[in-house]
């Protein structure tokens, strides 16, 4: 074939894609279709995958372990901080001072003080917690796929009617699908739950004059470029785009999917327990990024108990290097404090919390020393995490750190370990490989083992 004719269909492919994002597409809402899994999923001896889901807490900016999970009330003012401890139900366990609701529930959420990695860079930390993989040259993208994107790609829905991998309210670096492809990347809500007003999702919103008629004859149209030749769409983006199309049509018409995006159906009572305002005085500044964050873990839970696999949830801007202690105290820490309760026990008293992991971390914790400015500044030598539902029994400490919060002690363990028990609740061989866009074949994870002293 002369290179000019191939060049001619692949704008004629171009052409008809880009009509079909913008003229179909983006007017009915239909880009959810780019995020759906593939219908070849890994099944273990034709065995249905488990009924199991997570949810990714993550504090990104990085959350001091001496001023949450790991206090160092003995250690010189200079490390332990501004704030007291508190004894939690176990017995031996201190919390900060910070956390009296977390404490008292603490036998039914366990901490790992011992984790650790090399990358003191905040995208660069992202990547390995969610991937298991250091960044690559751009760290702001995705070299390995995120751990929900693996999910996505192999064991994929519960149910038909909602995406299997959804982010609240949009990606952070390490979240994306890198070469699983556009099926497998989050539904990003973009509509924050944190925002004041109604919470309306603009993937269900169709514009004005737009009925449920004409998106069925748009959905008739894209039946009638069935002749254009993929094989010149190396991206993959054409042919997702058949492939799932007719899910995005399920999802988008699906009165559960609506049911469990409606927060605003929430009972209000539920709403104030999560922490519907912020949780200091009127007037007092608002260090935390974004207000009323604890909403977002509220819709979490609702979309897990529809039916969503995996939900991260982003919580604001962690990275306290500058008056750290004062941020704390008026908004990170009463907040997370009152919606991490709250979770906790919204999942254990609708009998979630045994098939629903909740993992809170970060991609590091913060340097030992207060720094000038009454902060602390990044620390990837060693932090913790939370950790509580699915296989973790409550109460539980794995690892500790040394008298000042610098290194670990004892039981030293890796992002890596943490991904592993999070494939194995959700019942994905972490030994399968998938193939970049080069043809290599790549493991899961590069390495880790489940961390069974949580279990």
């Amino acid at each position: 074939m002369q290179q000019a004719e191939v060049v001619g269909q692949q704008r004629s492919v171009l052409s008809r894609r880009s009509f079909v994002k913008a003229g179909v597409l983006g007017t009915a809402g239909l880009s959810l279709s780019q995020l759906l899994r593939a219908e070849d999923r890994a099944r273990d001896l034709g065995q249905s995958p488990r009924k199991n889901s997570v949810i990714i807490l993550w504090m990104r900016g990085g959350p001091s372990h001496i001023d949450m999970w790991d206090p160092k009330p003995d250690a010189p003012v200079e490390f332990r901080g501004e704030f007291g401890v508190t004894r939690s139900r176990v017995p031996g366990v201190l919390l900060s001072d910070m956390l009296p609701m977390t404490a008292r529930m603490n036998h039914q959420w366990s901490i790992v003080r011992s984790l650790h990695h090399r990358e003191a860079a905040h995208s660069a930390g992202d990547q390995i917690c969610f991937t298991g993989y250091d960044a690559g040259r751009d760290p702001s993208i995705n070299f390995r796929p995120s751990c929900g994107s693996v999910v996505s790609r192999q064991i994929g829905h519960l149910t038909p009617n909602m995406p299997p991998y959804v982010m609240i309210p949009r990606m952070v670096p390490g979240t994306n699908s890198a070469y699983l492809g556009v099926a497998h990347k989050p539904f990003e809500t973009m509509a924050d739950p944190a925002d004041e007003g109604p919470f309306h999702l603009p993937n269900f919103n169709y514009q004005e004059g737009v009925t449920l008629d004409r998106v069925r004859d748009r959905r008739e149209m894209l039946r009638g470029f069935d002749s254009v030749r993929r094989e010149v769409d190396h991206n993959g983006v054409v042919a997702g785009l058949d492939r799932y199309q007719h899910q995005a049509w399920d999802i988008l018409s699906s009165s559960a999917a609506r049911r469990a995006f409606d927060l605003d159906s929430e009972p209000s009572h539920i709403r104030d327990r999560y922490g519907f305002m912020p949780a200091w005085e009127p007037g007092t500044p608002d260090r935390c990024g974004a207000p009323a964050w604890s909403q977002r873990i509220l819709l979490a839970r609702r979309l897990v108990e529809s039916g969503v696999r995996l939900v991260t949830v982003g919580l604001g801007w962690w990275d306290t290097h500058i008056l750290g202690f004062e941020s704390l105290r008026q908004g990170f820490l009463p907040r997370w404090d009152q919606a991490y309760s709250a979770l906790i026990e919204d999942l254990a008293q609708r009998g979630l919390l045994e098939s629903t992991l909740v993992l809170a971390w970060g991609e590091f914790g913060r340097t030992p020393r207060v720094n000038r400015d009454a902060g602390r500044d990044h620390y990837p030598a060693v932090f913790s995490a939370a950790l509580a539902g699915g296989p973790v029994q409550g109460g539980r400490v794995v690892g500790a750190s040394d008298s000042t919060g610098a290194f670990p002690r004892s039981n030293p363990k890796r992002p890596q370990d943490v991904l592993a028990l999070l494939y194995r609740h959700l019942g994905v061989d972490a030994r399968v490989c998938y193939s970049d866009n080069s043809g290599r074949p790549h493991s899961i994870l590069p390495f880790g083992d489940p961390i069974d002293e949580l279990c």
